[in-house]
Protein backbone atom coordinates (compact mmCIF):
# COMPACT_ATOMS: atom_id res chain seq x y z
CA UNK A 1 0.00 0.00 0.00
CA UNK A 2 2.81 2.40 0.93
CA UNK A 3 4.66 1.49 -2.25
CA UNK A 4 1.62 2.38 -4.39
CA UNK A 5 1.19 5.69 -2.60
CA UNK A 6 4.82 6.61 -3.26
CA UNK A 7 4.43 5.61 -6.92
CA UNK A 8 1.31 7.78 -7.36
CA UNK A 9 3.02 10.73 -5.66
CA UNK A 10 6.01 10.40 -8.00
CA UNK A 11 3.71 10.31 -11.04
CA UNK A 12 1.84 13.42 -9.88
CA UNK A 13 5.12 15.28 -9.26
CA UNK A 14 6.42 14.37 -12.72
CA UNK A 15 3.13 15.51 -14.27
CA UNK A 16 3.31 18.83 -12.43
CA UNK A 17 6.87 19.43 -13.64
CA UNK A 18 5.85 18.55 -17.21
CA UNK A 19 2.88 20.90 -17.19
CA UNK A 20 5.01 23.70 -15.76
CA UNK A 21 7.63 23.28 -18.49
CA UNK A 22 4.93 23.23 -21.18
CA UNK A 23 3.77 26.76 -20.38
CA UNK A 24 1.02 26.26 -17.82
CA UNK A 25 3.01 28.36 -15.37
CA UNK A 26 2.24 32.05 -15.81
CA UNK A 27 5.05 34.62 -15.97
CA UNK A 28 3.59 38.05 -15.29
CA UNK A 29 4.17 40.64 -18.07
CA UNK A 30 6.13 43.71 -16.99
CA UNK A 31 4.38 46.40 -19.10
CA UNK A 32 0.62 45.72 -19.15
CA UNK A 33 -2.12 48.29 -19.84
CA UNK A 34 -4.35 48.62 -16.77
CA UNK A 35 -7.08 50.61 -18.49
CA UNK A 36 -10.42 48.76 -18.10
CA UNK A 37 -12.24 48.90 -21.43
CA UNK A 38 -13.80 46.55 -23.97
CA UNK A 39 -12.49 48.29 -27.08
CA UNK A 40 -11.61 45.68 -29.73
CA UNK A 41 -7.96 46.78 -29.91
CA UNK A 42 -7.66 46.55 -26.11
CA UNK A 43 -9.23 43.08 -26.19
CA UNK A 44 -6.66 41.96 -28.76
CA UNK A 45 -3.83 43.46 -26.69
CA UNK A 46 -4.98 41.71 -23.50
CA UNK A 47 -5.25 38.41 -25.37
CA UNK A 48 -1.69 38.79 -26.68
CA UNK A 49 -0.36 39.64 -23.22
CA UNK A 50 -2.02 36.52 -21.81
CA UNK A 51 -0.31 34.46 -24.51
CA UNK A 52 3.08 36.02 -23.66
CA UNK A 53 2.60 35.28 -19.97
CA UNK A 54 1.89 31.63 -20.83
CA UNK A 55 4.86 31.40 -23.26
CA UNK A 56 2.68 31.22 -26.38
CA UNK A 57 4.94 33.70 -28.12
CA UNK A 58 4.15 33.00 -31.78
CA UNK A 59 0.40 33.31 -31.18
CA UNK A 60 0.95 36.54 -29.22
CA UNK A 61 2.97 38.10 -32.07
CA UNK A 62 0.31 37.21 -34.62
CA UNK A 63 -2.35 38.82 -32.45
CA UNK A 64 -0.30 41.98 -31.93
CA UNK A 65 0.48 42.21 -35.63
CA UNK A 66 -3.26 41.93 -36.36
CA UNK A 67 -3.92 44.76 -33.91
CA UNK A 68 -1.31 47.02 -35.52
CA UNK A 69 -2.48 46.29 -39.07
CA UNK A 70 -6.20 46.62 -38.32
CA UNK A 71 -6.19 49.57 -35.89
CA UNK A 72 -3.35 51.72 -37.23
CA UNK A 73 -4.54 54.71 -35.19
CA UNK A 74 -4.93 52.79 -31.93
CA UNK A 75 -3.60 54.28 -28.74
CA UNK A 76 -2.00 50.89 -28.05
CA UNK A 77 0.29 50.94 -31.10
CA UNK A 78 3.43 51.77 -29.12
CA UNK A 79 2.66 49.23 -26.41
CA UNK A 80 1.97 46.59 -29.07
CA UNK A 81 5.31 47.18 -30.76
CA UNK A 82 7.06 46.93 -27.39
CA UNK A 83 5.16 43.74 -26.56
CA UNK A 84 6.38 42.11 -29.79
CA UNK A 85 9.96 42.88 -28.76
CA UNK A 86 9.29 41.58 -25.24
CA UNK A 87 7.92 38.32 -26.64
CA UNK A 88 11.15 37.69 -28.54
CA UNK A 89 13.16 38.67 -25.44
CA UNK A 90 11.31 36.20 -23.21
CA UNK A 91 11.53 33.49 -25.86
CA UNK A 92 15.34 33.77 -25.71
CA UNK A 93 17.92 31.93 -27.76
CA UNK A 94 20.27 33.39 -30.36
CA UNK A 95 17.47 33.94 -32.89
CA UNK A 96 15.09 35.34 -30.29
CA UNK A 97 17.64 37.81 -28.93
CA UNK A 98 18.56 38.99 -32.42
CA UNK A 99 14.90 39.62 -33.27
CA UNK A 100 14.30 41.28 -29.89
CA UNK A 101 17.23 43.67 -30.40
CA UNK A 102 15.95 44.70 -33.83
CA UNK A 103 12.44 45.28 -32.46
CA UNK A 104 13.70 47.25 -29.45
CA UNK A 105 15.83 49.49 -31.67
CA UNK A 106 12.80 50.17 -33.89
CA UNK A 107 10.76 51.04 -30.81
CA UNK A 108 13.42 53.51 -29.59
CA UNK A 109 13.64 55.03 -33.06
CA UNK A 110 9.86 55.60 -33.32
CA UNK A 111 9.11 56.39 -29.66
CA UNK A 112 12.29 57.94 -28.14
CA UNK A 113 10.32 60.12 -25.68
CA UNK A 114 8.42 57.27 -24.00
CA UNK A 115 9.59 56.01 -20.62
CA UNK A 116 9.77 52.49 -22.01
CA UNK A 117 12.46 53.56 -24.51
CA UNK A 118 15.08 53.54 -21.76
CA UNK A 119 13.88 50.13 -20.63
CA UNK A 120 14.15 48.85 -24.20
CA UNK A 121 17.76 50.05 -24.41
CA UNK A 122 18.45 48.47 -21.02
CA UNK A 123 17.22 45.10 -22.28
CA UNK A 124 19.45 45.37 -25.35
CA UNK A 125 22.37 46.00 -23.00
CA UNK A 126 21.36 43.05 -20.81
CA UNK A 127 21.14 40.66 -23.76
CA UNK A 128 24.76 41.31 -24.71
CA UNK A 129 25.93 41.52 -21.08
CA UNK A 130 24.46 38.13 -20.19
CA UNK A 131 26.19 36.51 -23.17
CA UNK A 132 29.60 37.94 -22.25
CA UNK A 133 32.38 35.36 -21.89
CA UNK A 134 35.68 35.24 -20.01
CA UNK A 135 38.58 37.54 -20.81
CA UNK A 136 40.52 34.80 -22.62
CA UNK A 137 37.66 34.09 -25.04
CA UNK A 138 35.93 35.90 -27.88
CA UNK A 139 35.18 39.48 -26.72
CA UNK A 140 32.45 40.17 -29.29
CA UNK A 141 29.63 40.22 -26.72
CA UNK A 142 31.68 42.27 -24.26
CA UNK A 143 32.35 44.90 -26.91
CA UNK A 144 28.69 44.96 -27.96
CA UNK A 145 27.57 45.17 -24.33
CA UNK A 146 29.93 48.10 -23.74
CA UNK A 147 28.53 49.89 -26.79
CA UNK A 148 24.88 49.35 -25.84
CA UNK A 149 25.35 50.29 -22.18
CA UNK A 150 27.15 53.48 -23.22
CA UNK A 151 24.21 54.25 -25.50
CA UNK A 152 21.84 53.90 -22.54
CA UNK A 153 23.91 56.25 -20.36
CA UNK A 154 24.29 58.83 -23.14
CA UNK A 155 20.75 58.78 -24.52
CA UNK A 156 18.87 58.33 -21.23
CA UNK A 157 21.13 59.84 -18.53
CA UNK A 158 18.21 60.61 -16.19
CA UNK A 159 16.64 57.18 -16.47
CA UNK A 160 16.36 54.90 -13.44
CA UNK A 161 18.36 52.36 -15.45
CA UNK A 162 21.40 54.68 -15.90
CA UNK A 163 23.14 53.84 -12.54
CA UNK A 164 22.80 50.12 -13.21
CA UNK A 165 24.17 50.62 -16.73
CA UNK A 166 27.18 52.50 -15.33
CA UNK A 167 27.99 49.60 -13.02
CA UNK A 168 27.62 47.18 -15.91
CA UNK A 169 30.07 49.35 -17.86
CA UNK A 170 32.58 49.09 -15.02
CA UNK A 171 32.13 45.30 -15.01
CA UNK A 172 32.50 45.07 -18.79
CA UNK A 173 35.61 47.23 -18.83
CA UNK A 174 37.12 45.06 -16.09
CA UNK A 175 36.82 42.09 -18.46
CA UNK A 176 38.15 44.01 -21.49
CA UNK A 177 41.06 45.41 -19.46
CA UNK A 178 41.86 41.94 -18.10
CA UNK A 179 42.07 40.65 -21.68
CA UNK A 180 44.58 43.36 -22.68
CA UNK A 181 46.50 42.90 -19.43
CA UNK A 182 46.90 39.16 -20.04
CA UNK A 183 48.23 39.81 -23.55
CA UNK A 184 50.69 42.39 -22.22
CA UNK A 185 51.98 40.01 -19.51
CA UNK A 186 52.33 37.27 -22.13
CA UNK A 187 54.53 39.50 -24.29
CA UNK A 188 56.50 40.57 -21.20
CA UNK A 189 57.27 36.98 -20.25
CA UNK A 190 58.23 36.16 -23.84
CA UNK A 191 60.71 39.06 -23.84
CA UNK A 192 58.92 41.14 -26.48
CA UNK A 193 59.17 44.41 -24.57
CA UNK A 194 57.89 46.84 -27.27
CA UNK A 195 54.68 44.82 -27.63
CA UNK A 196 54.35 44.40 -23.86
CA UNK A 197 54.84 48.12 -23.23
CA UNK A 198 52.27 49.03 -25.87
CA UNK A 199 49.60 46.73 -24.44
CA UNK A 200 50.23 47.64 -20.82
CA UNK A 201 50.29 51.36 -21.68
CA UNK A 202 46.87 50.98 -23.30
CA UNK A 203 45.49 49.26 -20.19
CA UNK A 204 46.79 51.99 -17.87
CA UNK A 205 45.58 54.86 -20.07
CA UNK A 206 42.16 53.59 -21.14
CA UNK A 207 41.07 51.52 -18.13
CA UNK A 208 42.13 53.50 -15.02
CA UNK A 209 39.44 51.75 -12.90
CA UNK A 210 40.86 48.31 -13.69
CA UNK A 211 41.53 46.34 -10.49
CA UNK A 212 45.12 45.59 -11.63
CA UNK A 213 45.91 48.98 -13.15
CA UNK A 214 48.76 49.52 -10.67
CA UNK A 215 50.22 46.12 -11.54
CA UNK A 216 49.96 47.05 -15.21
CA UNK A 217 51.93 50.26 -14.56
CA UNK A 218 54.58 48.35 -12.62
CA UNK A 219 55.10 45.85 -15.43
CA UNK A 220 55.00 48.74 -17.90
CA UNK A 221 57.87 50.47 -16.09
CA UNK A 222 59.87 47.23 -16.10
CA UNK A 223 59.28 46.88 -19.87
CA UNK A 224 60.56 50.41 -20.52
CA UNK A 225 63.57 49.78 -18.26
CA UNK A 226 64.52 46.75 -20.36
CA UNK A 227 64.12 48.76 -23.55
CA UNK A 228 67.04 50.98 -22.50
CA UNK A 229 67.91 54.46 -21.28
CA UNK A 230 66.10 56.06 -24.22
CA UNK A 231 62.79 55.26 -22.52
CA UNK A 232 63.72 56.53 -19.04
CA UNK A 233 61.06 59.27 -19.19
CA UNK A 234 58.30 56.74 -19.90
CA UNK A 235 59.60 54.54 -17.07
CA UNK A 236 59.58 57.46 -14.61
CA UNK A 237 56.06 58.42 -15.72
CA UNK A 238 54.78 54.92 -14.90
CA UNK A 239 56.32 55.06 -11.40
CA UNK A 240 54.89 58.55 -10.90
CA UNK A 241 51.39 57.39 -11.77
CA UNK A 242 51.61 54.51 -9.29
CA UNK A 243 52.54 56.86 -6.44
CA UNK A 244 50.05 59.57 -7.38
CA UNK A 245 47.00 57.69 -8.72
CA UNK A 246 47.21 54.37 -6.80
CA UNK A 247 48.47 55.38 -3.31
CA UNK A 248 47.28 52.14 -1.65
CA UNK A 249 49.06 49.90 -4.16
CA UNK A 250 51.58 47.34 -2.96
CA UNK A 251 54.15 48.87 -5.34
CA UNK A 252 54.09 52.43 -3.92
CA UNK A 253 57.20 52.02 -1.74
CA UNK A 254 59.17 50.39 -4.56
CA UNK A 255 58.03 53.00 -7.09
CA UNK A 256 59.07 55.79 -4.69
CA UNK A 257 62.51 54.24 -4.25
CA UNK A 258 62.89 53.92 -8.02
CA UNK A 259 62.03 57.59 -8.54
CA UNK A 260 64.51 58.66 -5.88
CA UNK A 261 67.23 56.51 -7.46
CA UNK A 262 66.47 58.11 -10.83
CA UNK A 263 66.60 61.56 -9.15
CA UNK A 264 63.05 62.30 -10.25
CA UNK A 265 60.48 64.20 -8.13
CA UNK A 266 58.19 62.03 -6.01
CA UNK A 267 54.56 63.27 -6.30
CA UNK A 268 52.03 63.55 -3.52
CA UNK A 269 49.21 61.03 -3.41
CA UNK A 270 46.00 62.24 -5.01
CA UNK A 271 43.39 62.48 -2.19
CA UNK A 272 40.55 61.59 -4.57
CA UNK A 273 42.40 58.50 -5.77
CA UNK A 274 43.18 57.57 -2.16
CA UNK A 275 39.50 57.80 -1.16
CA UNK A 276 38.43 55.79 -4.20
CA UNK A 277 40.94 52.98 -3.56
CA UNK A 278 39.99 52.86 0.12
CA UNK A 279 36.31 52.60 -0.78
CA UNK A 280 37.05 49.82 -3.27
CA UNK A 281 39.06 47.83 -0.74
CA UNK A 282 36.32 48.13 1.89
CA UNK A 283 33.46 47.26 -0.47
CA UNK A 284 35.03 44.68 -2.77
CA UNK A 285 32.87 41.57 -2.94
CA UNK A 286 34.32 38.08 -2.65
CA UNK A 287 33.41 34.91 -4.46
CA UNK A 288 31.84 32.12 -2.50
CA UNK A 289 33.61 28.81 -1.99
CA UNK A 290 31.32 27.17 -4.54
CA UNK A 291 31.95 30.01 -7.00
CA UNK A 292 35.73 29.60 -6.71
CA UNK A 293 35.44 25.85 -7.19
CA UNK A 294 33.20 26.22 -10.24
CA UNK A 295 35.19 29.15 -11.67
CA UNK A 296 37.42 27.19 -14.09
CA UNK A 297 34.38 25.52 -15.63
CA UNK A 298 32.11 28.60 -15.78
CA UNK A 299 31.44 30.33 -19.09
CA UNK A 300 30.78 33.81 -17.70
CA UNK A 301 33.62 35.95 -16.30
CA UNK A 302 34.23 36.71 -12.64
CA UNK A 303 33.53 40.43 -12.14
CA UNK A 304 33.72 40.62 -8.34
CA UNK A 305 36.97 42.63 -8.62
CA UNK A 306 35.35 45.32 -10.79
CA UNK A 307 35.23 48.88 -9.47
CA UNK A 308 32.11 49.98 -7.57
CA UNK A 309 32.75 53.71 -7.95
CA UNK A 310 34.22 56.15 -10.43
CA UNK A 311 33.07 57.15 -13.90
CA UNK A 312 33.53 54.44 -16.53
CA UNK A 313 35.35 55.30 -19.74
CA UNK A 314 32.95 56.55 -22.41
CA UNK A 315 35.44 56.31 -25.28
CA UNK A 316 36.06 53.00 -26.97
CA UNK A 317 39.34 51.13 -26.67
CA UNK A 318 41.75 52.22 -29.40
CA UNK A 319 45.10 50.52 -30.03
CA UNK A 320 48.09 52.85 -30.06
CA UNK A 321 51.49 52.85 -31.75
CA UNK A 322 54.35 51.55 -29.55
CA UNK A 323 56.72 54.17 -28.14
CA UNK A 324 59.60 52.24 -29.69
CA UNK A 325 58.40 53.13 -33.21
CA UNK A 326 60.20 56.27 -34.46
CA UNK A 327 57.98 59.32 -34.85
CA UNK A 328 58.79 59.67 -38.56
CA UNK A 329 57.57 56.09 -39.14
CA UNK A 330 54.60 56.32 -36.79
CA UNK A 331 53.00 59.23 -38.67
CA UNK A 332 49.63 60.19 -37.20
CA UNK A 333 49.22 58.54 -33.80
CA UNK A 334 46.33 56.17 -33.26
CA UNK A 335 43.78 54.86 -35.71
CA UNK A 336 40.68 56.31 -37.27
CA UNK A 337 37.47 54.80 -38.55
CA UNK A 338 36.86 54.69 -42.29
CA UNK A 339 33.28 55.31 -43.31
CA UNK A 340 31.52 55.75 -46.63
CA UNK A 341 28.43 57.79 -47.45
CA UNK A 342 26.60 59.20 -50.46
CA UNK A 343 27.83 62.72 -51.18
CA UNK A 344 25.20 65.38 -50.62
CA UNK A 345 26.73 67.55 -53.36
CA UNK A 346 26.83 65.78 -56.77
CA UNK A 347 29.56 68.15 -57.94
CA UNK A 348 31.94 67.31 -55.07
CA UNK A 349 33.96 64.84 -57.16
CA UNK A 350 34.69 67.48 -59.80
CA UNK A 351 35.12 70.55 -57.61
CA UNK A 352 36.72 69.38 -54.35
CA UNK A 353 40.55 69.10 -54.15
CA UNK A 354 42.12 65.71 -54.71
CA UNK A 355 43.12 64.13 -51.39
CA UNK A 356 45.80 62.12 -53.19
CA UNK A 357 47.79 65.32 -53.63
CA UNK A 358 48.83 65.20 -49.98
CA UNK A 359 50.08 61.62 -50.34
CA UNK A 360 51.90 62.53 -53.55
CA UNK A 361 53.61 65.40 -51.74
CA UNK A 362 54.75 63.08 -48.96
CA UNK A 363 56.12 60.55 -51.48
CA UNK A 364 57.97 63.22 -53.40
CA UNK A 365 59.47 64.64 -50.21
CA UNK A 366 60.64 61.18 -49.15
CA UNK A 367 62.28 60.57 -52.54
CA UNK A 368 63.90 63.98 -52.68
CA UNK A 369 61.90 65.14 -55.72
CA UNK A 370 59.92 68.34 -55.48
CA UNK A 371 56.27 68.09 -56.59
CA UNK A 372 55.45 69.76 -59.87
CA UNK A 373 52.09 71.05 -58.71
CA UNK A 374 50.91 72.54 -55.45
CA UNK A 375 49.41 69.80 -53.27
CA UNK A 376 45.81 70.06 -52.20
CA UNK A 377 45.26 70.82 -48.52
CA UNK A 378 43.25 68.27 -46.52
CA UNK A 379 39.72 69.47 -45.90
CA UNK A 380 37.55 68.96 -42.84
CA UNK A 381 34.25 67.15 -43.56
CA UNK A 382 31.39 69.60 -43.99
CA UNK A 383 27.74 68.70 -43.44
CA UNK A 384 25.61 71.77 -44.16
CA UNK A 385 21.91 71.70 -43.28
CA UNK A 386 19.15 73.45 -45.16
CA UNK A 387 19.47 76.51 -42.90
CA UNK A 388 23.24 76.76 -43.43
CA UNK A 389 24.36 75.23 -40.11
CA UNK A 390 27.46 73.01 -40.30
CA UNK A 391 26.88 69.92 -38.14
CA UNK A 392 30.63 69.47 -37.62
CA UNK A 393 31.38 72.94 -36.25
CA UNK A 394 28.12 74.28 -34.79
CA UNK A 395 27.74 74.60 -31.02
CA UNK A 396 25.10 72.72 -29.04
CA UNK A 397 23.06 75.91 -28.77
CA UNK A 398 23.00 76.36 -32.56
CA UNK A 399 22.09 72.70 -33.06
CA UNK A 400 19.08 72.94 -30.73
CA UNK A 401 17.67 75.68 -32.98
CA UNK A 402 17.34 73.19 -35.83
CA UNK A 403 13.89 71.62 -36.31
CA UNK A 404 13.50 68.35 -34.42
CA UNK A 405 16.77 68.67 -32.44
CA UNK A 406 16.48 68.84 -28.65
CA UNK A 407 19.29 69.33 -26.11
CA UNK A 408 19.94 65.61 -25.72
CA UNK A 409 20.14 65.02 -29.46
CA UNK A 410 22.46 68.04 -29.80
CA UNK A 411 24.83 66.46 -27.27
CA UNK A 412 24.77 63.19 -29.21
CA UNK A 413 25.51 64.98 -32.48
CA UNK A 414 28.51 66.74 -30.93
CA UNK A 415 29.76 63.44 -29.44
CA UNK A 416 29.45 61.54 -32.76
CA UNK A 417 31.18 64.08 -35.02
CA UNK A 418 32.38 64.27 -37.76
CA UNK A 419 29.56 63.72 -40.27
CA UNK A 420 30.22 63.40 -43.99
CA UNK A 421 26.72 64.60 -44.84
CA UNK A 422 23.39 65.40 -43.23
CA UNK A 423 22.28 61.86 -44.08
CA UNK A 424 24.93 60.63 -41.59
CA UNK A 425 22.59 61.78 -38.79
CA UNK A 426 20.81 58.45 -39.20
CA UNK A 427 23.46 56.87 -36.93
CA UNK A 428 22.36 59.15 -34.06
CA UNK A 429 18.87 57.64 -34.07
CA UNK A 430 17.24 60.77 -35.52
CA UNK A 431 14.02 59.95 -37.43
CA UNK A 432 14.24 59.92 -41.23
CA UNK A 433 11.54 62.60 -41.56
CA UNK A 434 13.56 65.01 -39.42
CA UNK A 435 16.70 64.29 -41.46
CA UNK A 436 14.82 65.00 -44.70
CA UNK A 437 13.78 68.40 -43.30
CA UNK A 438 17.42 69.17 -42.48
CA UNK A 439 18.86 68.20 -45.87
CA UNK A 440 19.71 70.99 -48.35
CA UNK A 441 17.11 71.63 -51.02
CA UNK A 442 17.73 69.78 -54.31
CA UNK A 443 17.67 73.10 -56.18
CA UNK A 444 20.89 74.13 -54.46
CA UNK A 445 22.65 71.04 -55.73
CA UNK A 446 21.38 71.53 -59.28
CA UNK A 447 22.58 75.13 -59.29
CA UNK A 448 26.01 74.12 -58.07
CA UNK A 449 26.19 71.37 -60.71
CA UNK A 450 25.33 73.54 -63.73
CA UNK A 451 28.52 75.01 -65.33
CA UNK A 452 28.92 78.73 -65.77
CA UNK A 453 28.94 80.02 -69.32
Amino acid sequence: MLRNAIRYAAVLLALAILLTSCGIRRKKYANPITKDTQQPDKVLFDKAIDDIEHSRFERARLTLQTLMNTYDTSEYMAKSKLAIADSWYQEGGAHGFAQAEAEYKDFILFYPAMEEAAEAQQKICNMQYNQMEKADRDPVHALRAEEECKQLVMQFPNSKFAPEAQQKLRNIQEVLADKEFRVGIFYHHKGSMPAAANRLQGVANQFPLFSQADESLWELADSYQRLGDKFENQQADAYTRIVRDYPLSAHVAEATAKLEAMKRPVPEADPVAYSRMKYEQENRSKRSLLGRAWGPFAQHPDMTAAAKSGSPQMTGFRPSIPASVPAIAAGNQGTSDVTAAIAADPSALNNNPDARGVAAQGSAAAGGVAPTTAPAQPTQPIAITRTGVDLNSASEGDLTKLPGINKMMAKRIVAMRPFLSVQDLIKTGLPKKTIERLKPLPAASETAKSPTK
